[in-house]
């Protein structure tokens, strides 16, 4: 038998799930706020009615073109986001940009103000900016990026961009939740390659080399060269689609339409290779997995019983008296899985 709390309440039971829903898909911004705000939330009305709206927008969703765009601080993220979704939305586009504030490490909250950063998109009818705090969560993408993609899809965003913090932190989990992964480099890659993580240039699917703009232009190009020199001797995950590099300014805009033309590439060749598909499949079930264990986590935290002889197990491994295996297993056992 399942509890109320396992059991999201359906379109009827609930009023205000049903506002949202009708505010939602009539693309109205102020319930796609509040939608995302219960998303967000840990209360447990509200988890049982942010479930309640992803499964019921589930069919509204999926259409977008979905891009992460990550970059080492001083990169100008921000700027080339507010330069491209500029030209996107004059070409008619809906634009929704989920921007990951990097988190206040005493109080988790954001430190940036993106609607300030992104001046254009800022007062753009047509756009959607939302600054979440990252709170430490893996590759800077706040813990609740993925649904509060989905929203924006249902609200009619057919471009949704994620930018990532972009410090160091594992960026796999952005490429795992977006279409097209962009990596952004500055003029002068010979000394940025030296630090930049080889990992992150191995899942890009494209590179674009900013600030490509004044007497930085000859070095960007000279950037671009270094950039396609290095990714010759990594491997692709896509068999179909070798990374471009392109140049670039978000100042001036200039190399944006060629950008925009790449990622149009990158999907079309993708859905033309069937690797579109299996790659949205898989990011899917790795999302239904994420999802696993973090309410098992949750369980932890929340069940006072079970907190408690964590506490206590976490000190006895600590000195040694405990093998953390031993301690794993009567904890699983504590939350009712058995023998694992």
């Amino acid at each position: 038998m399942t509890s109320d709390r396992d059991t999201p309440p359906s379109s009827g039971e609930d009023p205000e799930t049903d506002r949202l829903l009708d505010g939602i898909r009539s693309g109205q911004r102020a319930a796609l706020a509040r939608a995302i705000t219960t998303v967000e939330s840990k209360k447990v009305d509200h988890r049982r009615r942010a479930r309640a709206i992803l499964q019921a927008l589930l069919p509204d969703t999926g259409k977008a073109v979905r891009l992460g765009i990550t970059g080492v601080p001083g990169v100008g993220k921000s700027t080339t986001i507010d330069a491209l979704g500029t030209l996107l939305t004059e070409k008619g586009h809906r634009v929704a940009v989920l921007a990951v504030d990097p988190s206040s490490t005493r109080t988790g909250g954001s430190i940036l103000g993106d609607k300030t950063r992104m001046e254009r998109l800022a007062v753009d009818a047509n756009a959607f900016i939302r600054p979440s705090p990252s709170a430490g969560t893996l590759g800077g993408v706040a813990a609740r990026t993925r649904e509060t993609m989905l929203l924006c899809e249902a609200a009619g965003y057919d471009v949704v961009i994620v930018e990532t913090v972009g410090i160091g932190q594992s960026e796999t989990a952005v490429a795992e939740m977006v279409d097209t992964f962009l990596v952004l480099g500055l003029p002068g890659a010979g000394d940025e390659l030296q630090g930049i993580k080889k990992g992150v240039i191995e899942i890009a699917d494209i590179i674009a080399v900013n600030k490509a703009d004044g007497d930085n232009a000859p070095r960007a190009r000279q950037a671009a060269a270094e950039y396609r020199s290095a990714l010759q001797i990594l491997t692709s995950p896509d068999a179909s689609w070798r990374p471009p590099v392109v140049t670039i300014s978000g100042l001036t805009g200039d190399g944006l339409d060629l950008l925009w033309t790449e990622v149009l590439n990158h999907r079309l060749n993708g859905e033309q290779s069937g690797a579109f598909d299996d790659k949205r499949r898989r990011q899917q079930v790795a999302w239904m997995w994420t999802m696993i264990r973090e309410q098992m986590m949750a369980a932890i935290q929340h069940r006072t019983d079970v907190r408690a002889r964590v506490g206590e197990l976490e000190t006895a491994v600590a000195g040694g008296d405990v093998a953390a295996t031993v301690a794993a297993d009567e904890i699983t056992r504590m939350l009712g899985l058995g023998e694992v």
